[in-house]
């Protein structure tokens, strides 16, 4: 007769443990997004920066305007990007911050 040496009341199930997956990595995780700031912060920089040149009649090259249209674009792509990014294959992060 064999006995035991473990405690009777040690039960561990393993069959109804579930781990919570996400479908990715969190945005402030990504490179997408250390793209998509530098991009934004760069069409920002570019239309301050860029002005008439040497003519000095006001015009403005690179207006408010065409630089937030830009950003708008940009931003749709990062949006969209992220979708198919959601739309691939589960993360394997174990950081409990994002559970």
């Amino acid at each position: 007769m064999a006995t035991s040496t473990h405690a009777h009341n040690e039960s561990v199930t393993v069959k109804g443990a579930r781990f919570r997956g996400e479908e990715t990595k969190p945005s402030f995780k990504t490179t997408e997004l250390v793209v998509y700031v530098l991009a934004v912060i760069g069409v920002l920089i570019a239309s301050y920066t860029v002005g008439d040149g040497d003519a000095n009649n006001g015009a403005d090259y690179f207006a408010a305007d065409k630089a937030w249209w830009y950003i708008t674009l940009l931003t749709i792509g990062y949006m969209i990007s992220r979708g198919l990014a959601k739309a691939g294959s589960r993360s394997s992060d174990v950081d409990p911050r994002t559970h």
